[in-house]
């Protein structure tokens, strides 16, 4: 489900580090994309002998509802293009990566007359910036620093993996979060790693979830029976 897919090794990539991190950044011309054929050193399991525990996954991979608090720049957006903002359905477009990702719409685009003379600001994930033509972009993790375009407002962290997730074509809409909510709801890495901790499960496969169960080796021995009684 989904559009992006990550499967995180027990003991990490263990390749050499530049400036402190092992990621590529394509944009920044820094690494390279893996092809066929490459190898990736690992580094060792700190506990090989863990059993199998699994997440449920949050219903965040079809698109849906995306919460928005202001951002610096809200007020230069009138309340008529705020209020058609919050009442439109976007749909997901094919242009989209790691920098941001582009919402279409029906309708007039969301422009602001103050975008002319705007000068560049800080930018920061999250944040829905309306290019030249008024389209909204939903900037992500490898957004640029700064920028010159308005921006309407900015995606709670929460709800950015519903964004990047989207399906191409899928319909997401914005529902408006006063600040003091939006710090209500906050919450920091090591929150988000608690809850996730507490809400790990151990794994128990359905037989009836197992497409491939013929494939596996089920029986690890016969017997007659009466074994116990010839012995």
């Amino acid at each position: 489900a989904g559009s992006y897919g990550y499967l995180t090794f027990a003991g990490g990539i263990d390749s050499e580090t530049w400036l402190g991190s092992r990621s590529a950044h394509l944009a920044a011309g820094i690494g390279r994309v893996l092809a066929g054929g490459d190898t990736l050193p690992l580094g060792p399991d700190p506990r090989p002998e863990a059993a199998p525990v699994t997440l449920t996954p949050e219903e965040r991979f079809a698109g849906g509802t995306v919460r928005l608090m202001p951002g610096t720049q809200s007020g230069l957006f009138s309340d008529a293009v705020m209020q058609r903002f919050l009442a439109s359905e976007f749909k997901r477009d094919a242009g989209a990566n790691r920098q941001g990702i582009r919402l279409l719409h029906t309708g007039g685009p969301f422009d602001s007359p103050a975008a002319a003379g705007l000068a560049s600001d800080f930018i920061t994930p999250g944040d829905v910036q309306m290019t030249g033509d008024g389209i909204p972009y939903v900037l992500m993790s490898e957004c640029q620093t700064v920028g010159g375009y308005p921006r309407i407002g900015t995606v709670l962290p929460d709800d950015l993996p519903r964004v990047a997730q989207a399906p191409l074509g899928a319909t997401l809409r914005f529902v408006a979060l006063s600040l003091a909510d939006a710090d209500r709801l906050y919450r920091t890495d090591a929150e988000r790693l608690r809850a996730l901790r507490a809400a790990v499960r151990p794994l128990v496969r359905d037989p009836h979830g197992i497409h491939d169960l013929l494939g596996y080796q089920l029986i690890g021995g016969v017997t007659c029976g009466d074994d116990l009684e010839r012995a």
